[in-house]
């Protein structure tokens, strides 16, 4: 699993600066980019922390930390299956909220 790419997907699809997010997060910067390089790996509270302040749910940020070997063990299943709840729990909040906009 890799926490740093993750959590990098999700801070650059928020436009956040790694500066702005370790601010947030109450880390510096360079523990940041330690992780996000993956020369360090993140504590389950900070990972708790990420997925609180970019309010993305855990196995959403689990699911981008995976590679495909980590989808294909039998012994992460039920792992796999609350990764896909949680996405497409968002999916559908997403959609929601947008057929709000347009009646708006």
């Amino acid at each position: 699993m890799n926490y740093g790419k993750a959590i990098r997907i999700c801070r650059g699809a928020y436009g956040i600066t790694q500066v702005k997010l370790a601010k947030d997060l109450k880390i510096s910067p360079s523990q940041l980019s330690l992780v996000e390089a993956g020369e360090r790996q993140p504590s389950v509270g900070l990972l708790t922390r990420v997925s609180r302040v970019l309010k993305i749910p855990m196995p959403l940020i689990m699911l981008l930390a995976s590679a495909p070997s980590d989808l294909t063990d039998p012994n992460r299943a039920t792992e796999i299956k609350e990764m896909a709840r949680s996405l497409l729990g968002l999916l559908v909040h997403a959609g929601e909220r947008r057929r709000t906009r347009k009646h708006a």
